[in-house]
Order: C-alpha cells, then sequence, then structure tokens
C-alpha cells in the first residue's frame, strides 16, 4: 500500500526515467543470461563434436580401413588432413604453441584438440599412426547475430525513452507559465503549436486565463463602482444625521451608518490583499506599536480589553497585522460572554482569548466569506475571511483551540509551526 502511495506522488517524468530505466536494466540482464547460455551451448556442441570425432577416427585407425573411407570421414566430419608440405607449422610447433581445447580418447588410442587463433587441430594418435586434421567447419554466426539484436534493442529503447521524453518536455514550459499566472501575473498566456492532447491542455488553460481575467477586471470595476457609489449617500446621510434633534434617533442612525462605512472599508481592503499581484510591505515594528494602533481603529474607550504582552520585534506589514489584531480584537468583543477579550504573547504566538462556548464548525467554515455565523450575529461574515487572507500573505497561520471556557484565537509564525 504504501509502495502504491509512493507510485501515485510520483511525477510524470520520474515515472518514465523508472519505468524505462527498469526495462533497458531488464533488457541487458535477459541478453547477458542470453549470451552466458549461448556460450556454454557452443562449448557443449563442440565438446560432443570432437568426442565423436575422436571415436570415430579412432575406431577407423584400429580397423585399418583404406584411403577411400578417410575421405567420406573427412568430408562426413568436415576436417581435413595436414600434410608436411601443405603445413606451415610442424606437428611439434602445433602442439607446443597451441592451446589445449579438448583432450580424449581410449585404451587404444588419445586425441588432442588445440586452438591457434580461430583455427583449431585435431591431433590423433593409435600406436604407430599419427594424425593431424584441420578443422574445417564454418563457423556460426549466432553469438554475433545475438550481440547484434541486443545492441539494436537497447538502442530502440533508448530512442523510444528519448522521444518520449521529447514530447512530454512542453510539459514543463506548459508548467512554468501555469505558475507565472498562479503568482499574480495576469499577461501570462499559454502558448503550444501542436493540436496533440497536451496543446489541447495548453489551449485550455489559454482559455481559463482569458475569461478568469475578464472576470477579475469586471468584479473589479464592480465593487469600485459599488465603493464609490455608497460613499456619496453614506456621507449625505451622516450630515443630515446630525441635524437631527432627536438624540436616539440620531445614535442609531450614526451606528448604522458607521457600520456601512466599515463595510466598504472592509470590501476595500479584502479586494486589495486578495489581488494576485499584491505585496506586503515588510518592516521591522514592536507588537506594542501594533497593538496600539489596532486599539485605536476599534474606536471604542472599552475597559474590556485587557493587554498582557511581553514586547517583541516583528518583521511585517504594520497596516496588515493592525487590522488583523484590531479584528480579532473586535470579534472577542461582539461574540464573548462578557465582552471583554484578552490579547497575550506565549512564546513567539499572539493569542486573543474571550470567554464563550466552543465554535460549532471547525475554524476553515468561519474563514469563508460571509460565513453564516457571523451574518447572523452583528458581523456581515468577512471579518475572519479578511484575517485569514492577510495572514496567508504575511507568513502567518491561524489556529482554534477552546479551554476552559475560552475561544482563544492563535497567531502563528508559519516558521514556528514548522518546527
Amino acid at each position: 500500500m504504501l509502495f502504491v502511495n509512493k507510485m501515485k506522488n510520483l511525477s510524470v517524468t520520474t515515472f518514465i526515467h523508472t519505468l524505462f530505466s527498469v526495462a533497458i536494466a531488464i533488457l541487458i540482464a535477459t541478453f547477458l543470461l542470453f549470451l552466458s547460455w549461448d556460450k556454454d551451448r557452443q562449448k557443449i556442441e563442440e565438446v560432443k563434436r570432437y568426442q565423436l570425432i575422436s571415436i570415430t577416427f579412432l575406431s577407423n585407425l584400429r580397423q585399418d580401413p583404406n584411403g577411400s573411407t578417410f575421405d567420406k570421414l573427412y568430408k562426413d566430419l568436415k576436417v581435413l588432413p595436414i600434410v608436411s608440405e601443405k603445413i606451415k607449422m610442424t606437428k611439434n610447433e602445433i602442439t607446443r604453441l597451441g592451446r589445449t581445447i579438448f583432450t580424449g580418447g581410449s585404451r587404444v588410442g588419445h586425441v588432442r584438440v588445440f586452438a591457434i587463433g580461430e583455427k583449431r587441430y585435431i591431433y590423433i594418435q593409435r600406436m604407430g599412426y599419427n594424425l593431424l586434421l584441420q578443422d574445417t567447419k564454418a563457423k556460426n554466426f549466432y553469438f554475433e547475430y545475438a550481440i547484434f539484436i541486443g545492441i539494436f534493442l537497447i538502442a530502440l529503447l533508448l530512442l523510444l525513452y528519448l522521444a518520449v521524453l521529447k514530447k512530454l518536455s512542453p510539459l514543463k514550459k506548459l508548467h512554468k507559465q501555469i505558475q507565472k499566472f498562479a503568482k499574480g501575473d495576469m499577461q501570462t498566456r499559454i502558448t503550444y503549436i501542436y493540436d496533440d492532447e497536451i496543446g489541447k491542455i495548453a489551449k485550455s488553460f489559454d482559455d481559463a486565463i482569458v475569461h478568469i481575467n475578464k472576470l477579475s477586471t469586471s468584479k473589479n470595476l464592480f465593487m469600485r463602482n459599488l465603493m464609490h457609489e455608497l460613499k456619496t449617500p453614506i456621507t449625505k446621510g451622516r450630515i443630515v444625521v446630525e441635524m437631527l434633534e432627536d438624540e436616539e434617533t440620531k445614535n442609531v442612525l450614526v451606528r448604522a451608518f458607521e457600520r456601512m462605512n466599515e463595510l466598504i472599508s472592509e470590501l476595500a481592503e479584502l479586494e486589495r490583499v486578495t489581488t494576485q499581484s499584491f505585496e506586503p510591505n515588510f518592516e521591522y515594528i514592536m507588537l506594542s506599536t501594533i497593538v496600539n494602533e489596532s486599539q485605536e481603529l476599534l474606536m471604542t474607550q472599552s475597559s474590556c480589553i485587557d493587554i498582557d504582552i511581553e514586547d517583541m520585534a516583528l518583521t511585517t506589514d504594520k497596516k496588515l497585522m493592525t487590522l488583523v489584531i484590531k479584528n480579532l480584537l473586535d470579534n472577542g468583543m461582539k461574540y464573548g460572554e462578557n465582552r471583554c477579550v484578552l490579547l497575550r504573547t506565549n512564546h513567539k504566538n499572539i493569542e486573543i482569548i474571550s470567554k464563550g462556548e466552543m465554535l460549532e464548525h471547525p475554524l476553515s467554515y468561519y474563514t469563508e466569506p460571509f460565513s453564516q455565523a457571523e451574518k447572523r450575529s452583528a458581523g456581515f461574515g468577512l471579518g475572519l475571511y479578511i484575517v485569514y487572507s492577510i495572514l496567508e500573505k504575511i507568513g502567518y497561520v491561524l489556529e482554534y483551540k477552546h479551554e476552559e471556557g475560552k475561544n482563544i484565537f492563535i497567531l502563528l509564525p508559519i516558521n514556528m509551526r514548522e518546527r
């Protein structure tokens, strides 16, 4: 099961490398085994042949046959008698220089086969007879054919391997282009000249990029127009409200307009942060400065915000981290049982704690935009979504736990989480 999972996680290129490597290794191993078997087979056949020659000639020498009998044996066994006037080396030289590859015989005689280079000489001795033969059997080329076929198959497999890699090489270019788009380069276009499967995938991605760009442009235009159009009536409404004499009605309307302004600000910040090309402005800043500015953004003089921090230096986007802590403090006061919240540090972590029941859903549910739980409460369902989106940009994660009747939201640096 573990092996299957590892195979599923292999890249296509790695899988092809592995597949062809195994195939070539198996082919080479099979080829070497065949060569070894063929070599042994040839040796066995050679020994059987020389045994037959040995028995045949020793038997006939004992019977003292005539010349025609020997001529027939020479022809049948494919050997040639060597006479002194036709041979360049004497019998003594052959026996001295040759390498013995076979010995045999019986009580009546003895046979030895010598190898000098590619030639084979058969020396037969029986009492007063000495006979020297040259083996004239044509050499078979099975071994050479086998080597040629093996090399041809290995070369063919290598060519197929290279052809497959070349066919898949455009996938790397396609991957790089998609990565550029994923990192925010909205002008990236995916091109591929062939109309094969990879070309169809490239065209589909390119069409998707064009469609996404159109949707993104339309969304941005809509959001900007919406926020612009809402700002004007809200401003006019605030001016009119200030003229009312009924303080109770005036306060209700002021709070309503403030909430509208807050929603517009959240939407504007959301649009800015979630843009692919957005890059945080990292700087070196103390945590106490961020906490103070977060409290100022809350625009409340509530005494239910308890600060218990060990001041430390952060490398982060000041404005974004301020907004994160402000939203979490605001959530703690809105949804906490006693409307109070504690902000504290725990080593390198920042914790926001409020009394209340455990969240009904996993944290991921509340980090979705316009989550239903927040919409049924006093918010718009954007607070934790904005927090989550910002933290993703500045190298933090949001974690949640419930202990002793308290909800604890933790800002944890990614590098600390990996440890």
